[in-house]
């Protein structure tokens, strides 16, 4: 008899990272998963679910204008524990650090539900960056009785933190998988802005920002840096789709909106992003997933944080930490548009994340824990060679931002 496994996420990033484990669970012999979407995020969501093919069993349509983390998490809770209470399934599956996240883990808690906790292990050391999401993953660690890390080490960072080794199966990163499927579909754009950019020879700036330890300042900041490329590089085409926040939009729209090179666009459907970046010639962010897929598609990354709980990327040389200062955002893209052997070498560097077989080693490990299969190898691709070099280095430095480098040690 097939095991039952609740399947629950709530916004795009998460949506995106489980459908390649969906599909797997659907083509095993062993598993029934029943998709539940608390819909945190609504129309971004649902443009996912179209791209994979997803139906989900259960929608609990959560969001709200001007929604606080305290209402998705009540919301999440209370529209959980009915499915719950009715299903009864053999485990529950979440991903990441999302409020839905912690709130599911904590529902099927509730319930005496096992939780398997997919992307685990990933940490900064401070509670506040992200927030709320480095607080949601380790209250998420507390609850899992699973944990499938991305690497060797969000491994290292979960054993640490006092989980038990054999509760950790390093599975790669599920967005590999899901990123270069997408890219395959080869998605019309929408937007008309975008539509000759494939028949252009000018180099293409990404920028996606919506941290929101830098609403305010922080984001301003960017804008202006935005501003500041635009004069500088004027054969530069900046790509900026609009997170919907207006709280990102009123710092941002003021500084770039009549700027002719600055292409604002409304968010893009997940399989337009992917082409998106896979025709980018660089990326500029502060988001978390596009650190990891970037690197996949081979562009250097530009992370417009001080802090990262994905270390890899910048120990692997693929991406760079480069703050909130206006300055030194400008001028790190600089060097990557002028120094050719620069650019390269994050080019060219090693994608750590995956191998684009992640979801397989996520459901053959759930598998094993429930003891239908034996325990996949763990993954080991990209930087795992020097994995425990890295680790040791990482035990004893601290990494802080460097508006030279990019990312310094010091002992």
């Amino acid at each position: 008899m097939k095991r039952r496994l609740m399947v629950v996420y709530g916004t795009r990033p998460e949506s995106i990272k489980m459908a390649p484990v969906i599909q797997a669970l659907h083509q095993s012999a062993h598993f029934e998963p029943m998709v539940t979407v608390t819909a945190q995020h609504r129309d971004l969501l649902d443009q996912v679910h179209a791209l994979f093919g997803i139906r989900p069993a259960y929608d609990l349509d959560i969001l709200s204008e001007g929604q606080t983390l305290s209402d998705i998490t009540v919301r999440a809770l209370n529209g959980l524990a009915p499915v719950l209470r009715h299903e009864r399934p053999d485990a529950v599956l979440v991903q990441g650090d999302t409020t839905t996240a912690f709130a599911g883990a904590l529902a099927a808690f509730y319930h005496r539900i096992p939780v398997i906790h997919l992307e685990a292990g990933l940490r900064t050391d401070d509670r506040y960056a992200p927030f709320p999401e480095e607080i949601n993953r380790r209250l998420a660690t507390q609850l899992a009785t699973l944990h499938l890390a991305p690497t060797f080490h969000a491994r290292e960072n979960l054993v640490r933190d006092g989980v038990a080794a054999a509760s950790v199966v390093v599975t790669g990163n599920t967005v590999i998988d899901a990123l270069h499927w997408a890219v395959e579909q080869k998605a019309q754009y929408v937007d008309p802005q975008l539509a000759d950019l494939d028949d252009t020879t000018h180099r293409v700036l990404l920028v996606t920002a919506h941290r929101r330890e830098s609403w305010g300042d922080g984001m301003r900041a960017i804008g202006g840096a935005l501003a500041d490329l635009a004069r500088a590089e004027p054969n530069l085409v900046i790509v900026f789709p609009l997170h919907p926040n207006p709280v990102v939009r009123d710092a941002i729209l003021p500084q770039v909106a009549h700027v002719g090179s600055v292409r604002l666009t409304e968010p893009l459907a997940y399989g337009e992003f992917a082409r998106l970046m896979d025709r980018s010639h660089l990326i500029l962010t502060d988001s978390g997933g596009i650190q990891e897929e970037g690197p996949g598609l081979g562009k250097p990354v530009l992370v417009m944080r001080d802090t990262t709980e994905r270390p890899e990327a910048v120990l692997a040389g693929t991406s760079r930490l480069v703050g909130t200062e206006r300055e030194n955002i400008v001028k790190q893209v600089l060097r990557l548009l002028h120094d050719r052997e620069v650019y390269a070498s994050m080019a060219k560097a090693i994608n750590p994340y995956g191998d684009g077989r992640a979801a397989h080693r996520a459901v053959q490990a759930i598998g094993h824990w429930m003891g239908l299969c034996q325990r996949p190898a763990d993954f080991t691709a990209g930087s795992a060679p020097e994995a425990a070099g890295v680790e040791d280095r990482l035990a004893a430095q601290r990494r802080l931002l460097d508006p030279t480098e990019g990312i310094m040690v010091h002992e």
